[in-house]
């Protein structure tokens, strides 16, 4: 068999420098893509931690806020027991009704300045993490 020779074959010097931009480009391109991919992941989270410290508050306030209306419902209870009168019934009745409709109202306004508070609170940290800077 005749070996055959090959020419020698060189990659010209400006074909050599426009291949290590190019890759260069691509290198630092790639990077910032997963700078941003990291911090929109990390945004994610903060957000999430925030909603879920927030839903633990709620979810506090809204036990202890069942927990103080069944205890007053059995104070309730225990004083109609009690009453000697058909009077006496409407009064207390009347009575707890009345503290009940106050009550409600500011857990009402307590559970919705939390829920405000909380989707606040992740807005917020949502928004500061994709601020430029």
């Amino acid at each position: 068999m005749a070996t055959m020779k090959t020419p020698n074959f060189e990659v010209p010097e400006q074909m050599r420098e426009f291949a290590e931009t190019s890759v260069d480009k691509a290198r630092s391109a790639f990077d910032e893509f997963m700078a941003s991919a990291q911090k929109a992941a990390s945004t994610v989270e903060e957000s999430t931690t925030a909603m879920q410290s927030g839903a633990v508050d709620l979810s506090r306030k809204a036990m202890s806020f069942a927990e103080e209306n069944v205890a007053n419902s059995f104070d309730f209870a225990q004083k109609m027991i009690r009453a000697r009168d058909p009077q006496e019934i409407l009064q207390l009745q009347t009575e707890f009704l009345r503290s009940q409709m106050t009550a409600l109202g500011e857990q009402t306004r307590a559970m919705g300045e939390a829920a405000t508070k909380t989707a606040s609170d992740a807005a917020k940290s949502a928004s500061e993490m994709v601020k430029p800077k």
